[in-house]
């Protein structure tokens, strides 16, 4: 029976195969998935750590990965970090404690302790999102710099002397990072225009609400800015509500434009321009790395490092009809 319901690891004849089904079947037989893990140190589980799965992008990423874990078999466990290196170790721990079948990490700055913890594991570890400086394994990324780039030259091109950049609370390069990216394709773009991004990045967090207390500083300002791109779409979508409470028209006073491409970007006031990855394709990616045999044979860091396109998607925010 155990040659049926694993698949192996001896064939079984097409006929012999049909009766157990039937007496499985009838029996109404359900396999000890405990048992099953206890005996091969796996579980069918796939741990996946967030930042905070309350903005759009991580939960819209976590569904995608669950859709992509269930195809093969696989069900996630989601666990959030709320941007703290200790909980982000707490779930290290906890996951890889439970003996998952792998681990997919969407980490914001990747700790030493963190770092260590993974380095203590014979673990699969697929990092999606970001590829943080502290460990050199599997990851699926977007093109970061490329999309931010993408956007901020098609604000310059509708005619504003400069764009304003919102990134992230510390705008220091840090390689990896996707909202440092941004700021870096956002600062290449600027570059290349001729235009100087001396005091032009505003600091603030990634989610809407402190970024919309954030914009209500910067577009009362008698030199506020005429377009700003956002590193993220939340931090835009909290830009679109300062602006309409200062009653300032978007796109005729005030061009925004975001990045990720989240639902709710569709559905603002005006809807929001932005940029886009395949986030279902990113997902499918990092599922099958996470549970690929191949992942433990070392490969060169360009073969470890899946990187998707990012495509602008052009909406009414920045001026487009």
């Amino acid at each position: 029976m155990s040659y049926v319901i694993n698949n192996g690891p001896r064939p079984v004849a097409p006929a012999t195969r049909e009766r157990v089904l039937a007496a499985i079947k009838d029996l109404g037989y359900r396999p000890d998935r405990v048992a099953q893990a206890m005996a091969s140190r796996r579980t069918d589980l796939i741990g996946m750590i967030v930042p905070d799965a309350r903005q759009p992008f991580f939960a819209e990423m976590a569904h995608a990965v669950e859709q992509a874990a269930a195809e093969r078999g696989k069900m996630v466990l989601v666990g959030n970090s709320d941007y703290r290196d200790e909980r982000e170790v707490h779930y290290l721990r906890a996951f890889l404690g439970m003996r998952v079948s792998g681990l997919i990490l969407v980490s914001q700055g990747m700790s030493e302790r963190a770092a260590s913890e993974i380095e203590a594991w014979d673990a699969r570890i697929v990092l999606l999102h970001e590829r943080p400086e502290a460990i050199d394994d599997v990851a699926v990324v977007t093109d970061d710099i490329g999309g931010a780039q993408l956007a901020t030259r098609h604000l310059l091109e509708h005619g504003h002397e400069y764009v304003a950049c919102i990134g992230g609370i510390e705008n220091t390069p840090s390689v990896g990072d996707p909202v440092a990216d941004h700021v870096e394709g956002w600062r290449r773009a600027m570059l290349e225009a001729g235009r100087s991004v001396e005091g032009r990045v505003i600091e603030a967090p990634y989610n809407r609400y402190d970024a919309y207390r954030v914009a209500l500083e910067v577009l009362t300002r008698p030199d506020r800015p005429t377009a700003i791109f956002c590193a993220t779409d939340d931090q835009a979508i909290g830009v679109l509500r300062a602006a309409r409470e200062l009653r300032i028209d978007v796109p005729g006073e005030l061009a925004v434009a975001g990045f990720d491409d989240v639902k709710e970007a569709a559905l603002t006031d005006p809807p929001l321009t932005t940029v886009s990855s395949d986030r279902p394709a990113m997902a499918r990616a990092a599922v099958d790395l996470v549970l690929d045999d191949a992942l433990r044979v070392a490969g060169s860091r360009r073969e470890r490092l899946k990187q998707f396109p990012s495509a602008l998607v052009i909406r009414r925010s920045c001026g487009c009809r």
